[in-house]
């Protein structure tokens, strides 16, 4: 055959193919969600396996270990106990709360690790939702933003490198760099959770920290599935409040999203493998019919392809063991 332009001669050694690799996934790369706990007990997670509630003390040791092995960062999701929930979610601000106790044990043990927290008030609610919920059942937004800055506040004087909104409500960016920055934290950052989804992957996450809705549903605020602009808006309007990251939360199945998101802003991307993700790779390999490994490495790396500067995944402390 006459052909002077053969694609496979890129391919055909692992020299070369090392050589002409456009993408790469490296510890560095990775922030690993923890789920913490009050208590001196640890437990597992039955729909998420190899996942744990920590108590403060465990959870300090595991980042540090991650770390170690070159994770640069972890955020933090707390069970709070159902006698601490209220339908102010007014825990989620206590300088003493679980949060911020594990921010300062992170911080003291670990000085170079990142730690992110999440600012929403699901864990907190007693109604289970991100927002205050109004008698009538609405998402209160106005409302809810005033109390995400009292949280965001809560978590910087704790030593919070990165906060991360994740409840989608309109203005929360603006309002929280402003309580920030009035309040002379101009160095933490907002890591925004700019194109969140009302998706079925959180399944197992909901489970793990009790946080489902008590009635009704998150679509009035999370956004709908088939729609793709939307982010794109969202993105406009974070970026102009000042969010320091955006992210894209599911990863895998809205990879169109973090590419789109890629093109249209300058501002790192961040996208987050949600736990049913995760429990796909785990249940499908436990059956044996997929690699775990090898699915796990090559789920991450399509993440990165799609224009992720950095993935939340459970499989952190993982990855990082075999690429470090």
């Amino acid at each position: 055959m006459n052909l002077p332009i053969r694609p496979r001669r890129n391919r055909q050694s692992p020299a070369i193919r090392d050589l002409v690799r456009e993408t790469d996934l490296s510890p560095g790369h990775l922030i690993y969600p923890l789920f913490l706990q009050d208590g001196n007990e640890n437990t597992p997670i039955d729909a998420m396996p190899g996942c744990q509630r920590w108590c403060v003390e465990d959870l300090v040791k595991e980042a540090g270990e991650a770390h170690a092995l070159g994770v640069p960062a972890v955020v933090l999701f707390p069970r709070i106990p159902d006698e601490l929930k209220t339908r102010g979610a007014e825990e989620c601000h206590n300088d003493d709360g679980l949060v911020p106790r594990a921010i300062r044990a992170l911080k003291a043990a670990h000085p170079t690790l990142c730690v992110i927290t999440d600012v929403a008030l699901d864990p907190y609610n007693s109604d289970g939702h991100d927002g205050l919920v109004s008698d009538d059942g609405r998402i209160l937004n106005d409302e809810t933003v005033t109390v995400l800055c009292h949280q965001a506040l809560c978590h910087a004087r704790a030593g919070a490198d990165i906060v991360a909104p994740s409840d989608m409500m309109d203005g929360r960016v603006a309002s929280l760099r402003e309580a920030l920055d009035n309040a002379r934290f101009t160095g933490v950052s907002i890591m925004s959770y700019t194109a969140k989804y009302a998706s079925a992957y959180y399944g197992p996450f909901r489970g793990a920290l009790d946080s489902a809705p008590k009635a009704g549903d998150k679509k009035t605020y999370q956004m709908d599935a088939a729609n793709s602009r939307e982010a794109l808006r969202e993105a406009m309007l974070d970026e102009a409040e000042g969010a320091d990251i955006l992210m894209v939360k599911p990863a895998g199945p809205y990879l169109d999203i973090i590419s789109k998101l890629r093109a249209a802003t300058s501002l790192p991307i961040a996208a987050y493998q949600v736990s049913g993700e995760y429990l796909m790779i785990k249940a499908a390999a436990a059956s044996g019919w997929l690699d775990e490994e090898k699915v796990m490495l090559e789920s991450l790396l399509g993440i990165r392809r799609a224009g992720a500067d950095m993935i939340l995944t459970y499989f952190a402390r993982r990855v990082a063991e075999k690429v470090a």
